[in-house]
This record gives structure tokens, C-alpha cells and sequence, in this order.
């Protein structure tokens, strides 16, 4: 392999001259081979994924995750992406197990072993004894033929053509596409549960991404003063409360319900066309079907509706469609909605 350091910086009191190039086109031949080792995958799945998948949706206990070296990184993922979506599942190191932690392993429990060879000893004295307490093991190894993929129910083929380590040796393609499997096994059990996004915010409660996930619309409207009128009402009442209340303005019906919104965006298109506009009632501006939130949506999810339609605050209504309140756009960014 060509050194991509330069001649000069080969002694060591030299500053080290990097081959910008060939730096730049060694990454990118990485990232292939990995993309690629990645890509492959998707040809192998059927029957022994279906398996997988069904066989830790029927366990009675939770899922073991367990490898050796970089493997054991890995099933760390896989067992923490699986317990925050849903999945109860626990790594644990082949080593220990055998010095004590098989006593956290229970009958019901579904064993995910994970080896690029399907040879590594420290995984043999686990295979034993799963064998004996009935414990089903599912393989995600590069080797079918291995002897972990001989003892082990259910197989998921991970292997690759090659590594991406330029002497074919460090574990890089192939510990990315065991990732990617664990990845894929998990998604599919999310969505056989049935487990959504409120799901995911009751088991992230802490930092940002909890804020962003918990947060309602309710905790953010504003409910004071709100900016309402009648639909009888003046342009030249409405420009005052469009100054005064950030721009968006209810239009409502005797009994409170909702039959439009006029914002800064309406006013300015009726000025554009009438010369004597603040005569005319608001019901002749407003927009009509207006986009709304309820109280109990996902305040990301206005979010989103906000960004998509260019609002800058939609009506809240209750469920006779009567507006309660007014969420913006800059609180509920203040508030960490996005």
C-alpha cells in the first residue's frame, strides 16, 4: 500500500505532510466497500429474517446479545437499539457469562450471537449452554458453514467480499454490515409492535430529543388575549390587532368557532388589489380553510406542518372547533420543538 505520508515526514522530527489526494481517495474507497458490503445484504434477507424476527416476538423472555472483540461493540448497539425500541434486550460479554452472568439468562430468552468467523471459542461454551436451556440462538455471522452457524437456529447471513482495511484484516466492512442487520432486525420488530413515536418519547424522557418528543401543543399555545375577532369585523379594527398580537388573526362565529384566519400574508395581497381596504369586513380577507392545531398534537408535528405551508402560527382549536389559543412558530422553537 503507498504511504500517505510524504518522504520528509518519515523521521520524527519532521511535521508530517499529508497526500491530501490520496487521503481524500482512500476514505472514498472505504466508504464504497462498506456501502457496498452494506448493499449486499438486502439480497439475503427472507426466510431466515422472517424467523428472526418472529421467533423474538414470540419469546417470553428478552433478547441476549452477545460477541467477542469488535463483534461485542457491535451487539452492544444492537442490544441498546433494541431496548429503545421496544425490544427488552441486555448484551452480555461471552466471557463473564462464563464466570457468573449466565444467571441472568432465563428459559423464554432468544440469544443473538454475533461472529464475523463463527469460530470464536469465548461464544462455544454459550452455544452449550443455550443448547441445554432451550434458549434459541439466532447467528449473525459471515460464515454459515461455521460452527456457530451449525449450532445456531436461525442464521443471518453478514458476510462481505471484503474488508475495507486495505490488508483485509481489521474488522470495518464487516462489523458495519452486522450492524446494519442488527439495524434492519430491529426496525422490523418496531413496526410489528406497533411502537410509535409517543412510544419512543416515554423511553427517551431526558435531553433534547425527549423535550422534542413529549412536548405538546398545549404546552406552548397561547391562551391570553387571543387575537379574535368576528367575521363582521373591520379591516381597520383587524390591522390594529394584526400589529399588536404577531400577525395572525382568528375569525370566529357567534358560538366561537373557527371560520377563517387573516394574516400580515392576506393583508398585503387585499392591498395589492382594493384601494379602499379598511372598510371591508374581515370575512372578505380571511382565508377560509386555514391549517389548525388540537391541543394534544406532537409540537414537533405543527412543526412541521409550519415549515411545509410557510405559517407562522396556526389557531388551536378544541373539538367543537373552537379556538382556545394560538401557537408561533418562535416559541415553539424557543421551547425545543425542532
Amino acid at each position: 500500500m503507498t504511504p500517505l505520508l510524504s518522504p520528509q515526514a518519515e523521521t520524527p522530527a519532521a511535521d508530517p505532510v499529508l497526500d491530501r489526494a490520496a487521503v481524500l481517495m482512500q476514505a472514498a474507497r472505504v466508504l464504497r466497500t462498506e456501502a457496498a458490503a452494506v448493499a449486499a445484504l438486502e439480497q439475503r434477507l427472507g426466510d431466515e429474517f422472517i424467523a428472526a424476527v418472529e421467533a423474538v416476538l414470540r419469546a417470553s423472555g428478552r433478547v441476549i446479545v452477545s460477541g467477542v472483540g469488535k463483534s461485542g461493540i457491535i451487539a452492544r448497539k444492537i442490544a441498546a437499539t433494541l431496548t429503545s425500541t421496544g425490544t427488552h434486550a441486555t448484551f452480555l460479554h461471552p466471557v463473564e457469562a462464563l464466570h457468573g452472568d449466565l444467571g441472568l439468562v432465563r428459559p423464554g430468552d432468544v440469544a443473538i450471537l454475533l461472529s464475523k468467523s463463527g469460530e470464536s471459542e469465548e461464544l462455544h461454551g454459550l452455544l452449550e449452554f443455550f443448547g441445554r436451556g432451550g434458549v434459541r440462538v439466532i447467528a449473525l455471522t459471515g460464515r454459515k458453514e461455521s460452527t456457530l452457524g451449525r449450532h445456531a437456529e436461525i442464521v443471518l447471513d453478514c458476510g462481505v467480499a471484503e474488508e475495507a482495511c486495505p490488508h483485509d484484516l481489521a474488522p470495518t466492512s464487516s462489523t458495519t454490515a452486522a450492524l446494519a442487520m442488527g439495524d434492519a432486525l430491529a426496525v422490523a420488530l418496531l413496526q410489528c409492535r406497533g411502537f410509535g413515536r409517543e412510544d419512543f418519547a416515554r423511553l427517551h424522557p431526558g435531553g433534547a430529543l425527549g423535550r422534542r418528543l413529549l412536548l405538546r401543543v398545549r404546552d406552548v399555545m397561547v391562551t391570553d388575549d387571543l387575537p379574535i375577532l368576528p367575521a363582521n369585523a373591520t379591516m381597520r379594527e383587524c390591522v390594529v390587532v394584526l400589529a399588536e398580537k404577531r400577525g395572525t388573526v382568528a375569525v370566529v362565529d357567534e358560538a366561537g368557532a373557527l371560520l377563517g384566519v387573516v394574516t400580515s400574508g392576506d393583508l398585503t395581497r387585499w392591498l395589492e388589489r382594493e384601494e379602499h381596504f379598511l372598510s371591508a369586513a374581515v370575512s372578505d380577507v380571511m382565508t377560509s380553510d386555514p391549517k389548525t392545531a388540537d391541543p394534544g398534537q406532537l409540537a414537533a408535528t405543527v412543526v412541521g406542518i409550519m415549515e411545509r405551508h410557510g405559517i407562522m402560527a396556526l389557531p388551536v382549536l378544541d373539538d367543537q372547533r373552537r379556538a382556545i389559543g394560538m401557537v408561533h412558530l418562535h416559541d415553539l422553537m424557543r421551547a425545543g420543538a425542532v
